[in-house]
C-alpha cells in the first residue's frame, strides 16, 4: 500500500493506493514535513486535486477500488456521475435504485473515497443532509465548503 498525502486550501487529505487504484481518502489529516508522490498514479492524483482546488469543474478519475457491497457499489456509481455545481438528493437517488433514502445515505457514509466519488454532492430534501456519518460541526463546514467551491448556492433549497 502506497499513500500520499496532500494540502488543500480547504483540508489536508490523506490518499491510500492498492494495486494501481486509489482506495481511500481521509479528510483533515496531519501532514508529514515530505510526501513527494513515488509513482505516476499518485503524481496524477496530486496534480488533479490541485487542479480541482483552482477549477471545481475539473474533473477527478483516477482507477478506483473501493471497497463496499453491491448496493453501495450501485450508489457510488450514481454520485459519479453528478458533477461538479450540481447536487441531487437523498431522495432521489433512493428512487432510481428503488430503495429508501436512509439506505442511500449509510452508502454515502461508508464511501472511502470522497471527493473522487463525491458524496458531498448529496443532499437531504431540506437542506444540507449530512456527511462523513456527522450532521454538525467541522465535517459538515467542509461539506459546504466543497459545495461553495464547485458554486452551489448555500443554504440548499430545492436542490435539483
Amino acid at each position: 500500500m502506497s499513500v500520499l498525502f496532500v494540502a488543500m486550501p480547504f483540508t489536508n487529505l490523506k490518499l491510500r493506493f492498492e494495486d494501481q487504484n486509489l482506495v481511500e481518502v481521509d479528510f483533515d489529516v496531519e501532514m508529514p514535513a515530505d510526501s513527494e508522490p513515488d509513482d505516476a498514479l499518485m503524481c496524477l492524483a496530486r496534480e488533479q486535486l490541485k487542479t480541482y482546488a483552482v477549477t471545481a469543474s475539473h474533473s477527478l478519475d483516477l482507477p478506483l477500488a473501493p471497497g463496499g457491497t453491491e448496493y453501495q457499489q450501485r450508489v457510488w456509481t450514481l454520485l459519479r456521475q453528478i458533477p461538479a455545481g450540481s447536487v441531487r438528493t437523498y431522495g432521489d437517488i433512493a428512487a432510481e435504485l428503488h430503495s429508501s433514502p436512509r439506505a442511500v445515505g449509510n452508502a454515502c457514509r461508508a464511501n472511502p473515497i470522497p471527493l473522487f466519488i463525491p458524496c458531498h454532492r448529496v443532499v437531504a430534501k431540506a437542506g444540507m443532509g449530512g456527511f462523513a456519518g456527522k450532521t454538525a460541526g467541522p465535517v459538515l463546514s467542509l461539506k459546504e465548503t466543497l459545495l461553495r467551491h464547485e458554486g452551489v448556492e448555500i443554504p440548499i433549497i430545492n436542490p435539483k
